[in-house]
């Protein structure tokens, strides 16, 4: 599903609840997250986000791993959009992704 109007982006959003916000507050709060980046690429009605997300709790997980944890995480507001890509980073990497 995807809004054509500006208008039906606002429904769209209203009617899920979901959010850049409500997803980083979730995150930050599940996961411990030091640093939480959401960006809606959808153009706003809410369906195709893309995040950056450090947390301590990616130590030692693989890539997959960390995206299980996150996604089991944020799974009913998943569930309810149509594409979510989470990038995972540890705040060792993430120091080290700014540094360079």
């Amino acid at each position: 599903m995807s809004a054509r109007t500006d208008t039906e982006a606002q429904e769209t959003q209203a009617a899920t609840g979901i959010t850049p916000s409500t997803l980083s507050t979730i995150i930050k709060t599940k996961l411990e997250a030091s640093h939480v980046d959401i960006q809606d690429l959808s153009g706003g009605c809410g369906q195709m986000f893309e995040a950056i997300i450090v947390s301590p709790q990616f130590t030692k997980k693989t890539t997959l791993a960390r995206h299980r944890l996150v996604n089991g995480t944020l799974k009913e507001e998943i569930a309810a959009i149509h594409a979510w890509t989470p990038k995972c980073y540890t705040p060792e990497e993430w120091e080290k992704r700014k540094a360079g």
